[in-house]
């Protein structure tokens, strides 16, 4: 094909552009793209940046120099430097704007590096619409006319102020009725746009529906006549792609509600329809356990995890949504009895359409080998890309249920179906449902096949670097929620799914990578469509090209107090666990933490750590506990009160929240080492398996008793091991296992994965090759036991869970502080007294990490009646050692074993029993 048009026939261009035939039915049977007119093989970065829809600022560009920006309907443009441009069909002259840019885009590009900004002369401005649904290229020409560069231009900018209108759309995707249904599609730089129609997810297409173009919104809407429930459909759209030409690509929706296998059409659902709703569906109300977000006790749980290992369950759902309507199944028990003793969420890692796995005919492999062998992680890993697991956080299509989770994923109903049964059974459960979502990435990019978004509206949806390539400082391709439709789109699909689906709360993967604004209308359009408190929690990490507010104010910790949106408490996490979630070798295991024998129990590994290094690890407890409010007072290991924002922690505050439901804890999560895996690496070789199931308690005592969210990952409570895999997103069922009979925790099943652990393989292999380090059915029943009864310890007041920073300042307390501490005991009092829901007078909570007892005083318990809590002291109660715990009124002297955490009461009043018998109702 001819790579470029001469100019002599620029008109006839333009013609036959403006007079191209209809997409024909062909092409809904076709690749997913053909080359509809190709361009030059000429690929230019873009490197300039629209602003507006008049503006355009092009950094390092010489700002006297002239410029041109050409144009071309059938994107044949070839600007090479040195000689004139080549198959443009006209060009605009841009004038160099020397006035002030206007406040909205100076703001939004204010990471754009210094260069003149161009202006489009007012007489041009109405021809731009139509000019972006073709190529332009933005040239500096000579005197002679020769071009001295040229780039692209990224997009964005215009196309939001050219179609602010889109924000306002209610319609995108397709609204089935019995009498017809509308199709709605932004996409306002296409040529053309068709939806393709098809009676199933495997026939040829029935017919072709050319869309009609919307000049105010960007969008091309169609009606078809009838009744098309039930049948799929893509769209058919001609589009500029930059050193490709005008390409026809066959796409799905990026607002489907369902799929056909492998998304590969989307499915025309209508959500309302009984026939796609359990029995009972809209009856089954939501559990009422959370009234403030601090009561949310989270449990992470990934959906192929909690079934794929139990053979309580049915063959034909392991693995599935199906598997939680199991009542009697094991996995199930477990939940229900953890929702008895004071669990209200199920965070289910990402349940919408993933990339990453095959949704039907996936491998399982069935890996074996010694405990320190090599051979189960290199089957894994050798059918990585086709087995059935993966975390999922591969978006595909964000507000479509994962199909590999249905028992029929060629029927698009079937996952819709069985996912509303899944929430339905744990809100029967007693249990809330939460779901992970990661708005932050797209699983592709580009012409490549499962690229939805930048299919439709080239170099939008995406984050771009300098040069116009896709950032991907989140391990892939970044999406840019600044940009008006991306962030519409975030916000349609959360209310969709609290909506729709009846999702409770959600955790947003890299949620340092939205704006703060976006999240802030999220979290108001999701309450209002929802009519309830929807709670949101996420990863408020500050890295990449947006760190430190570079492109916006970020939904970061320390940019997101006041919002009520709760972000991952790393400050406790790395006090409590040791060193950070990046040691690898010898730091990893040198860098011992609050529970596992800093300074009082060292390991082999040769690092002698000093005294005030335990004290500080101890003050960054404490902040934790305390819910790492800013403003909180702390007596610190040098004797001086201090603001929990004036200690430090890598170099940022360890106080960071303005109120307590802005801090999630958790000190185990999908990410990095279980907690008993750090421990194997952190604690001395020769701690004894019972020991190893103290500390992990010890861990989860410090999370229940922390002011804030609670969060907890599936299996921490049965000793979860993942054979020292410190990221298991690819690493199929064999490393990411649960046994819900609780007879293993799957340490020393091989070792992981080599290509995220095979440097520390040395390390590793002797730990994994001891059997000692294994724990026994006894070990992982008193674990078990001992979560739940924290949970329940937890559940009994609202004063571990106190609602505002106000609270936590007035009514809890620290002791055992400063220079002259006992570093290895947390000791603190909270008082109950008219606090609502605190069920007693006041609490106080103590954990000793130390391998011997210590005696802690507080003065000011003299002369108080304090007890044991009712938990410790009811028959079945699971640590013993707790029971034995002791209290002295007349000095205030209490008793506290060693590697034991206890809680004391004065008091009880009848909002105890009330709270009671309300837990006992689920």
């Amino acid at each position: 094909m001819r790579l470029y048009r001469p100019p002599v026939l620029l008109a006839l261009a333009a013609a036959a552009c403006a007079a191209r035939a209809e997409i024909p039915i062909d092409a809904c049977d076709s690749p997913s793209f053909q080359i509809v007119q190709h361009a030059s093989s000429q690929k230019l970065d873009a490197r300039a940046v629209w602003l507006d829809r008049r503006l355009a600022k092009w950094p390092g560009a010489d700002p006297a120099a002239s410029f041109k920006l050409y144009y071309s309907p059938t994107a044949a443009i070839v600007a090479t430097v040195g000689s004139k441009v080549l198959g443009a069909a006209g060009a605009l002259t841009l004038d160099v704007f020397t006035g002030a840019v206007p406040p909205a885009p100076a703001t939004r590009f204010k990471y754009v590096q210094p260069g003149p900004v161009l202006a489009v002369r007012a007489v041009d401005l109405a021809r731009l619409p139509e000019l972006h649904r073709g190529q332009m290229v933005l040239v500096q020409e000579a005197p002679d006319g020769t071009v001295r560069a040229a780039t692209d231009l990224q997009a964005a900018g215009a196309l939001d102020d050219l179609y602010a209108a889109a924000g306002t759309l209610d319609n995108l995707g397709v609204a089935p009725g019995r009498k017809q249904a509308r199709f709605s599609l932004w996409a306002p730089t296409a040529q053309q746009a068709a939806v393709c129609l098809y009676d199933t997810g495997s026939s040829r297409a029935r017919g072709v529906f050319p869309m009609a173009f919307d000049g105010r919104t960007g969008a091309w809407n169609a009606a078809l006549a009838g009744d098309q429930r039930g049948k799929y459909y893509k769209y058919a759209l001609d589009v500029a792609v930059n050193g490709a030409g005008i390409v026809r690509n066959l796409v799905t929706d990026p607002y489907s509600v369902s799929l056909t296998t492998d998304s590969k059409r989307s499915y025309i659902a209508d959500l309302a329809a009984p026939s796609l709703k359990p029995k009972d569906w809209d009856k089954t109300p939501a559990p009422g356990t959370v009234k403030a977000q601090t009561d949310m006790v989270v449990y992470e749980l990934h959906v192929r995890d909690f079934s794929i290992n139990d053979a309580s369950v049915s063959p034909a759902h392991r693995g599935k949504y199906a598997a939680f309507t199991e009542t009697e199944s094991n996995g199930l028990r477990h939940l229900a009895a953890l929702a008895k003793a004071g669990l209200t969420d199920i965070h289910l890692l990402p349940v919408y359409d993933i990339g990453s796995v095959p949704e039907q005919g996936c491998v399982v492999p069935a890996p074996a080998g010694a405990p320190d062998g090599s051979a189960q992680q290199a089957l894994v890993k050798k059918t990585a890309e086709t087995d059935c697991f993966n975390w999922g956080y591969d978006p595909y299509h964000y507000n479509a249920p994962e199909g590999s989770y249905a028992t029929d994923p060629a029927d698009g109903a079937r996952r819709i179906i069985e996912l509303r049964e899944m929430v339905q059974s744990l809100h029967r459960a007693g249990l809330r449902v939460g779901m992970d979502v990661v708005f932050n990435h797209t699983f592709s990019a580009g012409q490549n096949e499962k690229s939805v978004l930048d299919r439709i509206v080239p170099g939008y949806y995406h984050r771009l670097d300098a040069n116009g390539a896709v950032e991907r400082s989140t391990c892939c391709d970044n999406t840019a929620t600044e940009n008006l439709m991306m962030g519409k789109l975030m916000i349609d699909s959360v209310a969709l799914w609290a909506t729709q689906y009846k999702i409770d709360s959600f955790r947003f993967d890299l949620m340092g990578h939205q704006p703060r604004a976006v999240m802030e209308q999220l979290q108001k359009r999701v309450a209002n469509a929802a009519r309830r408190k929807v709670q949101l929690i996420g990863e408020g990490w500050n890295f990449g090209e947006v760190a430190e507010g570079a492109r916006f104010v970020q939904a970061s910790q320390l940019s997101l107090n006041g919002t009520g949106i709760g972000t991952f408490n790393d400050r406790e996490r790395d006090a409590v666990r040791g060193g950070s979630a990046g040691d690898s070798g010898i730091d990893m295991i040198k860098h011992q933490g609050y529970i596992n024998g800093l300074t009082y129990d060292p390991n082999t590994s040769g690092a002698e750590r000093p005294l005030a290094e335990l004290m500080r690890t101890a003050d960054l407890v404490r902040a934790g506990l305390a819910g790492s409010i800013r403003s909180y007072p702390l007596v610190t290991l040098d004797d001086r009160s201090v603001p929990l924002a004036a200690i430090d922690y890598n170099g940022q505050p360890a106080g960071y929240a303005s109120e307590p439901g802005e801090t999630v804890n958790y000190v185990e999560n999908h990410d990095n080492q279980t907690l008993f895996d750090i421990n194997v690496l952190k604690l001395p070789v020769a701690t004894s398996s019972a020991d190893r199931a103290r500390v992990q308690v010890l861990g989860m005592a410090v999370n229940a008793f922390s002011q804030g969210v609670a969060y907890f990952h599936a299996g921490i409570d049965i000793l979860r091991s993942k054979s020292l895999d410190r990221n298991s997103f690819n690493s199929g069922d064999w490393f990411n296992r649960i046994d819900w009979s609780y007879q293993d925790n799957y340490f020393g099943t091989g070792l992981p994965p080599a290509d995220d652990n095979g440097k520390d393989w040395p390390l590793l292999k002797p730990l994994l090759a001891n059997a000692a380090i294994k724990p026994t059915p006894d070990d992982i029943a008193f674990t078990r036991d001992a979560f739940r009864d924290l949970l329940r310890i937890r559940a009994s007041s609202t004063l571990f869970r106190m609602r505002s920073a106000q609270d936590i300042k007035q009514r809890l307390r620290f002791f055992n502080t400063g220079s002259r501490q006992e570093p290895t005991v947390v000791g603190a009092h909270i008082d109950g007294k008219g606090y609502p829901g605190a069920g007693f007078e006041g609490i106080s909570y103590f954990v000793n990490v130390d391998k011997v007892a210590h005696v802690i005083v507080d003065r000011e318990a003299q002369g108080k009646r304090m007890r044991l809590h009712p938990v410790h002291r009811a028959p079945g109660a699971a640590d013993k050692r707790a029971a034995s715990a002791g209290y002295d009124s007349f000095t205030g002297t209490f008793s506290i074993p060693p590697r034991t955490a206890v809680v004391f009461v004065e008091g009880e009043t009848s909002d105890m029993g009330a709270s009671k018998r309300k837990r006992n109702r689920h």
